[in-house]
């Protein structure tokens, strides 16, 4: 017997491939839908749902049930003309912003001391784990024992609605910041207030606005269910107690106008507010897709 002849790898020609320029492709229909801006298309989801409305509010034909969305919003643009409900949203938002700007600064106090202490851990795991589940509206009765008919009452439980969520999305995002940047700090001395300020803030960004946003969103409800229930403080309601006076005079596209109201001041701050304010930060700093 003759010995095998060993194997070989076949031995494949080269060939080389040209380089072709990148030129703009003719966009198919995904790409168009993608190019189609954020506004427009929920602009359109409000007309199919007004639309949605309106053929409801004909079928029913009952406007102290449902008024339709044409009734509304004469109602809404009575309001806006008068002055009435302008006057309403702004003493709301007046309210809004001391809760919230007294609350944000309380959850950014408590998180910096959590991040700095043992202590301050104990304490933001342990009030968190208490409070953060209670009802900010369920304390709106000792709160009227506590502060009285005022504006201190409803400042304390937009605080509560704010703190408890906002501290533990920051302190959340503190306890993400890569141990590289943290020995970075370290090595540069930073401690206390400027190790915070310094390097947890900017790395924790994207979950500190998440929290902010949320914070708006339990503020917003709260202070509207807080005035259907409290209303009126030095004279003046908020758009919360306009709701409430035109449900008791049956006024049901009054109600709606309301309604509308708290809906549109939701959408601007989420689109005008934190919106933009992500564009600027995180997005244009890579921290969010």
């Amino acid at each position: 017997m003759s010995a095998a002849a060993p194997l070989r790898p076949p031995i494949r020609a080269e060939y080389e491939n040209p380089v072709v320029p990148y030129t703009a492709t003719v966009p198919t229909a995904v790409t168009r839908r993608r190019q189609v801006p954020d506004w427009l298309r929920q602009a359109l989801v409000l007309v199919v749902l007004a639309a949605l409305w309106e053929a409801a509010a004909r079928w029913l034909g009952d406007d102290l049930l449902l008024p339709s969305f044409l009734q509304t919003a004469r109602a809404f643009a009575d309001g806006i003309w008068t002055g009435e409900l302008l006057g309403r949203v702004g003493a709301s938002l007046r309210m809004l912003a001391q809760g919230y700007a007294l609350g944000v600064a309380l959850a950014f106090g408590l998180t910096a001391l959590a991040v700095s202490t043992r202590i301050g851990r104990d304490l933001l795991g342990t009030l968190t784990a208490m409070f953060n589940p209670l009802p900010a509206i369920a304390l709106l009765p000792l709160a009227l024992l506590w502060f009285g008919l005022g504006n201190g009452s409803l400042v304390f439980v937009l605080v509560h609605a704010v703190l408890w969520p906002l501290a533990l999305n920051t302190y959340a995002g503190f306890q993400g910041v890569p141990e590289t940047l943290r020995m970075a700090a370290r090595n540069y001395g930073l401690h206390g207030l400027r190790y915070v300020v310094a390097i947890l803030v900017p790395a924790a960004l994207p979950a500190i606005l998440s929290g902010l946003k949320i914070a708006w969103a339990f503020a917003w409800r709260t202070l509207i269910a807080a005035e259907l229930v409290f209303g009126a403080t030095s004279g003046q309601g908020g758009l919360g107690w306009y709701i409430f006076q035109n449900r008791n005079e049956l006024y049901t596209d009054r109600v709606f106008a309301g309604l509308a109201m708290v809906i549109l001041l939701g959408l601007l701050v989420e689109g005008a507010g934190f919106r933009v304010l992500e564009r600027l930060t995180v997005r244009r700093w890579g921290m969010q897709r």
